[in-house]
C-alpha cells in the first residue's frame, strides 16, 4: 500500500517537474526543513533550535510539519523543502522508482521505534505476549514503519498477526489515539506523548516497547536531494553539526530542562508529561547519539521491510547514504 503511494509521488513528481523548477535553490544561510509529524521523538531537533545550536552555526531553521511520509517527500522532491525529516524507508520506496536525482540520507536523529505497547486490560508486570492471542489489536497503517516493526516483534514473539488476533490497521494516524480511547481494541501501539497521557489518565498501561523489541534502525533521519548536498556542502556541515551538539546536550541535560527547551512545540502538552515521555524515550536510547547512520542498523531497517512484503528492492547502503558531515562532526 504505501510502496504504491510513493510510486504515485513519483509520478505526480515527473509531471509537476516542468514546473517545479521555479522552486530556486536556496543559496542563503535559511534551511527550509520538513518534519514528518511533530514528536516528542523528535526532542533533538527542537533542543537544536531552541538552544541556539543552529543560531552558532550561523543557520536558520524554516521548520514545517508536513504531516505524512507522502507529503514530506513531496515536498522535498518538488523543491518546496530543503531537507526533510522523515522515516529512512521513505527514501527505499523512492529511490527505487529511480527519480531525476537520489534521495541521500546524511544524519541520524532516532535509532528505534518510537512506539510502545498500551494495554487495557492489564499491567506491564502481568503481561506476556502470548496474551495478544485472541486479542483486538489497534494497530498503525499498512506499509507504513510503525506497522512494519510492530508486525516484525510480533512475529519474533510467535504472534502470527494476520491471524492469532484482530488486527485494525484502516484507522488514519492522527486518529488511532482517539480511537482507542474511545474503546477501540484491548491493545495499540502509540507514540509518545499519548502513551504516557493515556496511562496517567487511567486508560491503560504501557506494557512493552518496540523499539526495545526491533532492535537499531534508522527509524528518522534527515536527507536530501542529491543535487543539493552537492551544492550546499557546507550547509550540510553546519546543520549536522548543531544536530550533534543537540543529541549530545539530551544525553546530559536532566528531563525538566529538555522538557523547556521543547514545551514551545507543544501546546496542549504538560512539561510533567514531555518530561516522563523524553525519559521514557532516553532511558531506551531511542534518540541516536551520534547523526551517524550504520550499515548494520540500514540492514535491519531493510530486513523488516522486507519480512512485512514492503521492501521494492535492496538498497545500496554506500549509494544513498553518505556520513562524511556526521563522521566529520564527531571527529572534531
Amino acid at each position: 500500500m504505501i510502496r504504491k503511494v510513493f510510486v504515485s509521488l513519483i509520478c505526480f513528481i515527473s509531471i509537476i517537474s516542468i514546473t517545479a523548477c521555479s522552486f530556486q535553490p536556496n543559496n542563503g544561510d535559511t534551511i527550509r526543513l520538513a518534519e514528518v509529524t511533530r514528536s516528542i521523538f523528535y526532542a533533538p531537533l527542537y533542543v537544536a533550535i531552541e538552544k541556539g545550536f543552529f543560531e552558532e552555526e550561523d543557520l536558520h531553521i524554516e521548520l514545517t510539519t508536513t504531516w505524512g511520509g507522502d507529503k514530506t517527500m513531496t515536498s522535498l522532491l518538488s523543491g518546496g523543502s530543503d531537507i526533510a525529516l522523515v522515516g529512512a524507508e521513505t527514501s527505499i520506496y523512492v529511490n527505487a522508482q529511480e527519480p531525476a536525482e537520489p534521495i541521500i540520507n546524511f544524519a541520524m536523529l532516532t535509532q528505534s521505534d518510537g512506539t510502545f505497547l498500551m494495554a487495557r486490560n492489564n499491567t506491564a508486570d502481568e503481561f506476556a505476549w502470548e496474551d495478544l492471542k485472541g486479542s483486538t489489536f489497534l494497530g498503525q497503517r499498512k506499509g507504513g514503519m510503525p506497522q512494519m516493526t510492530g508486525e516484525f516483534v510480533l512475529k519474533q514473539n510467535h504472534i502470527d498477526p494476520h491471524q492469532d488476533l484482530t488486527l485494525i490497521q484502516n484507522i488514519d494516524f492522527a486518529n488511532i489515539a482517539n480511537a482507542y480511547a474511545s474503546g477501540t481494541g484491548e491493545y495499540v501501539q502509540l507514540f509518545e506523548p499519548q502513551a504516557t497521557m493515556f496511562e496517567h489518565q487511567g486508560l491503560g498501561s504501557i506494557v512493552a516497547s518496540f523499539g526495545e523489541e526491533s532492535g537499531a534502525v534508522p527509524y528518522t533521519v534527515f536527507m536530501t536531494k542529491e543535487g543539493y548536498m552537492e551544492e550546499n556542502e557546507d550547509h550540510i556541515e553546519r546543520f549536522t553539526r548543531a544536530i550533534y551538539k543537540a543529541q549530545t546536550w539530551i544525553y546530559n541535560a536532566s528531563a525538566e530542562e529538555v522538557a523547556t527547551a521543547v514545551a514551545p512545540y507543544f501546546d496542549d502538552t504538560s512539561t510533567d508529561i514531555i518530561a516522563d515521555s523524553f525519559v521514557r524515550y532516553r532511558n531506551q536510547q531511542s534518540y541516536a547519539q551520534t547523526p551517524v547512520l550504520t550499515e548494520e542498523a540500514w540492514n535491519n531497517l531493510q530486513d523488516i521491510m522486507d519480512e512485512a512484503g514492503e521492501l521494492p528492492e535492496r538498497s545500496d547502503y554506500n549509494t544513498y547514504v553518505n556520513n562524511t558531515w556526521a563522521e566529520k562532526v564527531i571527529n572534531e
